[in-house]
């Protein structure tokens, strides 16, 4: 009898399998071969997903992020006032930092090798922003599209920071303060 193969499942594994083989690598370095050795499948595979490294690459990052989203959603779960919530995000980025660390590396990476005017007048990867902003706003109650930007603005800055090995920068200080200037700001 046949295996009966879920192949939107199969796809989204092996899209699951890829973050750690870009962050390795990084996206300009790593061929659809090393890619296909590395989830140990053949080429031939990989090519039946995924009609070039571009297009992998692309479904690879939505999916991901989507997958991030889940994660701090749930991780966010139950933290009524928005104090709560900002606290909970410090602790979901304190406990995935080594995770949005390999993100900023594998997305730089990728854009490092692209010129800043192509990246311009093709959006970059604006729709994987709006999966962020979408679930900020979700997050925190808040429909305010700049107050959204300066959440994720400052999100990335913290990642950065602690990218560049900034021990003094606390995260979870940092999003404790979020939340009270949120709070502040929101009731003038």
């Amino acid at each position: 009898m046949p295996k009966i193969v879920d192949h939107e499942q199969y796809r989204k594994e092996l899209l699951a399998k890829c973050f750690d083989l870009f962050a390795e690598k990084g996206y300009a370095a790593i061929t659809m071969r090393q890619i296909a050795e590395g989830l140990k499948v053949s080429t031939g595979t990989l090519y039946h997903y995924f009609p070039s490294k571009k297009a992998l690459f692309e479904q690879f990052v939505e999916e991901a992020s989507k997958q991030e989203v889940l994660m701090a959603t749930a991780e966010l779960e139950g933290a009524q006032t928005l104090q709560e919530r900002a606290e909970a995000l410090g602790k979901y980025l304190v406990k995935n930092e080594d995770y949005q660390i390999k993100w900023v590396y594998i997305l730089v990476d990728f854009f490092q090798h692209k010129d800043a005017k192509e990246v311009q007048e093709n959006g970059g990867f604006e729709w994987v922003t709006e999966i962020y902003k979408q679930a900020a706003y979700d997050l925190f109650g808040i429909q305010d599209r700049v107050l959204i930007a300066f959440i994720l603005t400052f999100i990335d800055g913290l990642i950065y920071e602690r990218l560049c090995g900034n021990r003094m920068v606390s995260i979870p200080e940092q999003c404790t303060l979020l939340g009270k200037m949120l709070t502040a700001y929101l009731v003038e």
